[in-house]
C-alpha cells in the first residue's frame, strides 16, 4: 500500500484556491469518468477520489498525491 492510498470514509485535506479544505471520501473512481462535461482521468494504479467537503458539502475530485489523511 502506498502513501497515497485512501479508503471510503477517510477524512482528508487538500489545498484549494481558498486555502486548505477538509472532507470525507465518498467514492473511489478507477476508470475515466465525466462530471459536468469534464473528463477526469482515473486508473486502478492512480484512482481519483470523490470527496465531500465537511464545511460546504461541495463535491471535489482529486488524485491521492493531492490529499493528506487527517486523524
Amino acid at each position: 500500500m502506498n502513501s497515497h492510498h485512501f479508503e471510503i470514509g477517510d477524512t482528508v485535506s487538500w489545498n484549494s484556491e481558498a486555502g486548505y479544505v477538509s472532507g470525507r471520501i465518498t467514492a473511489i473512481h478507477t476508470t475515466p469518468f465525466d462530471v459536468n462535461g469534464y473528463q477526469h482521468h482515473a486508473t486502478t494504479q492512480e484512482p481519483q477520489y470523490e470527496i465531500r467537503s465537511l464545511k460546504t458539502g461541495h463535491i471535489a475530485f482529486h488524485k491521492g498525491a493531492a490529499l493528506t489523511r487527517l486523524a
